[in-house]
């Protein structure tokens, strides 16, 4: 039982730990290259409703902080790299509209029980399709562009330590589905940007 403890301990803080700089490689490469390119804007932008709406789900059942911790971390920093998005396809006048559209939903989502309940298990369906929008965007260009595998690989991680946590701690069978699901898409995407990675000479030829 103490190993168990030990583990979730170590689970639940490497796990934010990890979160806090999982999208600097991300933003740290589109800043460098002053380019948005390989990134999908319909991605980031279900990424950051699954994210909501995940968060808002744990927050109305009041399950332990330390299991969704990140979550705020994740949405402040999806909130940059989409500004940066935004800004390098030239569509910032849009942000207010997002930033109203993500606001009301916050609000609308704890209404009634049922609401919250349900949209979880949107979430799921939200969260996968942005996965998918990511894959879609890396098979259309065969160029991973400035997506960082290791932005990726990191959230590869947090799902497995989540898997965990909440087989420990909630046993929430609709959590544990989505951070499944989750991992899967992730491993998948890591290694569509691995495959589509130019290598140097490449880029030189098409400069």
């Amino acid at each position: 039982m103490e190993l168990h403890t030990e583990l979730l301990v170590f689970a639940n803080w490497s796990t934010l730990v990890v979160c806090m700089v999982l999208k600097f490689p991300q933003i740290l490469a589109v800043m460098a290259a002053k380019s948005a390119e390989g990134l999908s804007l319909g991605s980031v932008l279900l990424e950051v409703t699954g994210f909501l709406v995940f968060l808002r789900y744990q927050m109305y059942y009041e399950y332990p902080m330390e299991t969704y911790l990140e979550y705020p971390i994740l949405i402040a920093q999806d909130a940059v790299l989409l500004l940066f998005i935004l800004y390098y396809t030239g569509s910032t006048r849009n942000a207010l509209a997002y930033s109203g559209i993500f606001f009301g939903l916050w609000n609308i989502l704890v209404l009634k029980k049922w609401i919250i309940d349900i949209a979880l298990n949107l979430c799921t369906l939200i969260s996968a399709s942005s996965k998918f929008l990511q894959l879609q965007h890396l098979w259309r260009t065969q160029d991973s562009g400035q997506a960082s595998a290791m932005t990726w690989g990191m959230a590869t991680y947090t799902c497995a330590t989540r898997i965990f946590t909440t087989l420990m701690t909630t046993g929430d069978i609709a959590v544990l589905i989505r951070f499944i699901v989750m991992l899967l898409l992730n491993c998948w995407i890591v290694f569509a940007i691995l495959k589509y990675r130019k290598k140097p000479e490449d880029k030189k030829k098409e400069d």
